[in-house]
């Protein structure tokens, strides 16, 4: 699995999101986008980083940022997740795992000590002109998008 790192352009996507509208890296083009990937809708975890990330909206926007979850359930599971918690960010649907595996988000990984293949929680702070930031894998839901924002002002974006 290819891991990208801090300076590498960031590969380009474009992805339905929960209204099957396309959506591209290129459309956050001239601003910063935090995009994070993710291993199924409803789930504890996941439910605990959507919403953390949700909960800190506002300071993503006052920074410039936008945020984007890509994972792979298709737009029905997308749309329940967002309203049932009340999720205000784009969420992409990945049910190939193309994009996953572009940014190295898919593979092998260890769950509850068995080796398995899927979604690697990670996430990626990407500057205005499209080059990864600062790179976060194998991720703990928790708090995480505490990190990433501070990561954000520290990069005075």
């Amino acid at each position: 699995m290819a891991r990208l790192e801090a300076g590498k352009k960031a590969p380009a996507f474009a992805l339905a999101d929960q209204d099957e509208k396309k959506v591209a890296l290129k459309d956050f083009t001239g601003a910063p986008v935090i995009v994070y990937f993710y291993p199924a809708d409803d789930t504890p975890g996941c439910t605990k980083e959507a919403c953390q990330f949700n909960d800190n909206l506002r300071a993503f926007s006052r920074a410039g940022a936008a945020v984007v979850g890509i994972s792979p359930q298709g737009s029905a599971s997308h749309q329940k997740f967002r309203a049932k918690y009340g999720l205000k960010f784009p969420l992409l649907s990945d049910p190939n795992h193309k994009v996953m595996e572009a940014y190295g988000a898919w593979g092998e990984k260890t769950m509850y000590g068995k080796k398995t293949t899927g979604t690697i929680r990670s996430t990626f702070l990407i500057d205005p002109k499209g080059v990864i930031r600062r790179a976060w894998y194998n991720v703990r839901a928790d708090g995480h998008a505490d990190k990433v924002l501070e990561e954000l002002k520290d990069l005075g974006a």
